[in-house]
């Protein structure tokens, strides 16, 4: 595994001061595999950074999280995942792997470059819906120095369904995960959750409908038997070595219909669910539910992420780093 130095970064897609740096991974069985690191510096020199990880079906482009935090005095990085986002390539199959421990290889990279390259000795990481469930695995395992915190945004710690579904359901999964792990889950996806955001729909935000289309990528069995391995890992307890915040909505809606709900409610999980394992995730957990919020809770509608922010604010101020004041460095 390789790296490119931060001098070879470009203009990312999202324009200045935005930048985009690829991270050459070890190929897979499909060939080549790639992953990309975006970061939008703060206003100060600061050796503080945030490190963001999105969700399944998912990339980069909450430009309003990365402006809040660089406005706290953080450096802001945000990860596309390999196969997703500004990191997929033509010869892959979307969102694809058969082991959530494949992501150390990138996150092991990133953390590399925010700490020992670019110098930043406190990093909290973000993290939204899969990818707060890979984050803690990974810093279960690593335990990186630097990390001083850890927010996670609506994140995917269950199977939605019933018991009987989960119980039944899951050793099906397992096997035909590794007989067959790119059999096609077949599913429906309505397509209402990704239209309430997107700007040419009924929502605000731009994102590339071929990144994050309205009804999502196929779900294989290898890759959900992967998600499963993960579930259960953190159902058994794991211990993030920082404090954590556990953000969602505070209902659950299985909407069919782009009506004024759906705006205000997780229509992709269950917000019980996230409740019951949040504190899985280590020895010092905050939960949070945000009345009103949307499935990824930032890009909500503006009176409820900006309730969501002062939630941030308030549990950053009392556990990681104290009042919102930019640090120099000497």
């Amino acid at each position: 595994m390789s790296t490119k130095h931060d001098a070879d970064a470009i203009e990312d897609v999202l324009g200045a001061p935005y930048t985009a740096e690829t991270i050459q991974l070890a190929d897979d069985d499909e060939g080549q595999v790639v992953a990309t690191l975006v970061k939008r510096p703060a206003a100060v020199t600061t050796t503080r950074a945030v490190l963001h990880v999105h969700g399944f079906s998912d990339y980069f482009f909450q430009t309003g999280l990365a402006e809040w935090w660089t406005e706290r005095g953080y450096d802001f990085y945000a990860l596309d995942l390999r196969k997703y986002g500004r990191s997929l390539l033509k010869h892959q199959t979307p969102n694809y792997v058969t082991d959530l421990a494949t992501y150390h290889e990138e996150l092991d990279a990133a953390w590399t470059l925010i700490t020992g390259r670019d110098g930043h000795d406190r990093v909290v990481v973000t993290a939204h819906s899969t990818g707060g469930l890979t984050t803690p695995l990974w810093a279960d395992a690593r335990r990186p120095p630097e990390l001083i915190g850890m927010v996670l945004n609506s994140p995917w710690f269950d199977m939605q369904g019933s018991t009987l579904v989960r119980v039944v359901g899951t050793p099906v999964i397992n096997q035909l995960g590794a007989r067959l792990p790119k059999f096609h889950i077949k599913r429906h996806v309505s397509g209402v959750y990704a239209r309430s955001l997107h700007r040419d729909h009924a929502g605000e935000w731009d994102f590339d409908l071929q990144l994050k289309p309205l009804t999502s990528f196929p779900v294989y069995a290898g890759w959900l038997r992967a998600i499963r391995s993960g579930h259960a890992l953190l159902h058994a307890g794991l211990d993030v070595p920082a404090p954590v915040l556990v953000l969602s909505s505070d209902q659950t809606r299985w909407a069919v219909l782009l009506d004024d709900a759906a705006h205000n409610a997780d229509l992709v999980l269950d917000v019980k669910q996230i409740r019951q394992w949040a504190s899985s995730v280590g020895n010092h957990v905050t939960y949070v539910a945000v009345p009103g919020a949307r499935h990824d809770v930032v890009l909500s509608r503006p009176e409820v992420r900006e309730r969501a922010y002062r939630e941030i604010d308030t549990w950053m101020t009392a556990y990681v780093d104290g009042p919102s004041t930019p640090g120099e460095r000497d």
